[in-house]
């Protein structure tokens, strides 16, 4: 899969919704949720969202996050009526052991532009930005550049921005911080993740 990976920006036009998708996990049990949240970046204002259950059907694996969480994001996302022009994971691209992760997954098997926003780092390393928002650094291995880390909001700490398909790293950039003009994450991966938890404190349907 790793072959088809496109890390050329595929986008003629600014992209208009962006889509942010996120899966949380029961503690006691293999019930997962996922969620899926359309924002349109011109007006900041959500277009629509998608919540799907799930039983985790892949064991943890470090590094194969992918395995568990991409089934059930596929049909979260399958159940949006508007396609993104642009998917921001919570996890890692080409910033991953083997340069393919969620991003990159997800990216190659719909298509569709995808970059990850994570809020740790997994690979590489870097020196610190600076204290405003919008500084960054790269986030390096050697002379290989694989990403960006930057900060969303003045004096907070930064996120960790890479590539997934078909699209910049100084799209992705921009993007991130279109998306968080208030909190240190994207608000779609911020919404995602409250759809998600959310629906799995209910009882699961019988």
């Amino acid at each position: 899969m790793r072959q088809r990976l496109d890390l050329d920006d595929c986008l003629d036009v600014a992209p208009r919704l962006a889509a942010g998708v996120d899966v949380s996990y029961h503690k006691e049990s293999s019930r997962i949720v996922a969620a899926a949240v359309v924002i349109d970046l011109a007006t900041g204002v959500e277009v629509e969202s998608a919540v799907v259950p799930g039983q985790v059907s892949f064991p943890y694996v470090p590094g194969l996050l992918a395995f568990r969480e991409v089934p059930i994001l596929l049909t979260a996302l399958g159940g949006l009526r508007h396609r993104p022009d642009v998917v921001v994971c919570d996890g890692y691209g080409i910033a991953h052991p083997r340069r393919f992760g969620l991003a990159c997954h997800l990216g190659v098997l719909t298509g569709l532009p995808t970059f990850g926003v994570a809020k740790t780092p997994f690979v590489g390393a870097y020196d610190e930005p600076g204290a405003r928002r919008g500084d960054w650094s790269a986030l390096c291995e050697g002379d290989e550049v694989l990403g960006r880390v930057l900060r969303t909001q003045t004096d907070v700490k930064p996120v960790f921005v890479s590539v997934g398909h078909r699209t910049s790293l100084d799209l992705a950039t921009t993007i991130t911080l279109d998306l968080s003009p208030r909190y240190r994450l994207p608000e779609v991966i911020r919404r995602a993740d409250f759809l998600s938890r959310e629906a799995l404190r209910r009882p699961p349907t019988p």
